[in-house]
């Protein structure tokens, strides 16, 4: 099998590739800081960007991508002098430059990601050093027309440790008129010396509106309350679309459902939910329910913490039962508690490949528990 027919290792499922966004959603001040740099000739060659899964770091790199190749000779001082410095980092969608990065034919452009593995089947776990050694042909048979040479990595956080010093080599010695642009969800994880070789840029998550938007750029309808589901995702376009996918907002609202006469606890509907996520071929809905459930008891332990629910409800009726339910600090910490204690029961569950529906069950139980003081 060859690699062409793998998915891509730096797409959503449901949305479309980053390359195919060029317009990024809320990350206003993130542009303006790239554009500031590259207007007064203060370009790094080395920017990390970061952020929250899924609030447009992709898009962000191929958005800088295609602005810095398109702008070949924006700084440079022609026989007429220098063109006015951009405004923007939009770059028309005809523009020969967005034409060849769609088709994923810019010479000046390499994307360096998870390739197969040595079987080609499948993707590998990481990103080797056999990928990163490709970029000795793309340097030498790009440096001949002497334009801007652009490194995409994405994501940067799963090199392994030959690939990210091979990369640290080329942050310390960068080749002529290159910059790397690196994707990070986790940038404490990385080498210290790419972080501090690395100029950052760090995303910040969306709100209801600007997450809505987002969306409906992608083509993607959502259905529900906005507001909820940014409160879910966090923020984030990606886990947005996952909700979407897996009804999400739908499982939260049952969940909440489930709270409401805490600590007496409705057994059939308890018995319902277990069930459905104990389906064959329902592991997401599964890990999702995992997810949420977590949520739930991380917004408890605020509300206790700082004395009011979050700002925005993420289903009817959650902010009164988070009040009642975490009324203090004390009940706050209670609530921590069964937060970490349930993870690791729902950890060691699926590891031992416990019952799904025995380990659901197993987690309402205990936060009945708790709920009972």
């Amino acid at each position: 099998m060859s690699d062409e027919v793998l998915p891509d290792p730096d797409r959503v499922e449901g949305a479309p590739h980053p390359r195919e966004t060029a317009r990024l959603i809320g990350q206003g001040a993130a542009e303006a800081e790239f554009l500031d740099a590259f207007n007064s000739g203060r370009l790094h060659h080395g920017w990390l960007i970061t952020g929250p899964r899924g609030v447009g770091k992709a898009t962000f790199a191929w958005r800088l991508a295609r602005f810095l190749l398109a702008n070949q000779d924006a700084q440079d001082d022609g026989l007429f002098g220098a063109p006015p410095p951009p405004a923007s980092l939009d770059v028309d969608p005809e523009h020969p430059v967005s034409r060849r990065m769609l088709a994923l034919s810019e010479p000046g452009l390499f994307l360096l990601r998870r390739g197969p593995n040595d079987k080609g089947d499948r993707l590998a776990a990481e990103i080797r050093v056999t990928e990163v050694r490709k970029l000795g042909n793309f340097f030498a048979l790009s440096s001949a027309d002497g334009g801007r040479r652009v490194v995409i990595v994405d994501a940067a956080d799963e090199l392994n440790m030959q690939a990210a010093n091979a990369i640290l080599k080329m942050l310390e010695e960068p080749p002529a008129r290159t910059v790397l642009l690196l994707v990070s969800h986790q940038p404490s994880g990385l080498l210290p010396t790419i972080r501090s070789r690395c100029r950052t840029l760090r995303l910040t998550p969306l709100g209801s509106e600007d997450m809505a938007t987002a969306l409906e750029q992608a083509g993607i309808e959502a259905e529900g309350d906005p507001v909820a589901l940014a409160e879910l995702s966090g923020g984030s376009v990606g886990a947005a679309v996952r909700m979407l996918n897996l009804g999400g907002l739908k499982t939260y609202a049952e969940l909440v459902g489930l709270m409401e006469n805490l600590p007496r606890l409705d057994r059939a509907r308890a018995l319902k939910l277990a069930e459905a996520a104990a389906m064959r071929g329902a592991e997401e809905r599964r890990d999702l329910l995992f997810s949420l459930t977590d949520l739930f008891m991380i917004r408890l332990a605020r509300t206790g913490a700082t004395g009011h629910p979050p700002s925005a409800e993420a289903a009817p009726g959650e902010a009164a039962l988070l009040q009642r339910l975490a009324p203090d600090p004390q009940r706050a910490r209670d609530w921590a508690d069964c937060a970490q204690e349930i993870g690791a029961r729902a950890r060691h569950g699926r590891a031992v490949n416990l019952d799904p529906a025995s380990l659901v069950l197993d987690t309402v139980f205990r936060i009945q528990q708790t709920a009972k003081g």
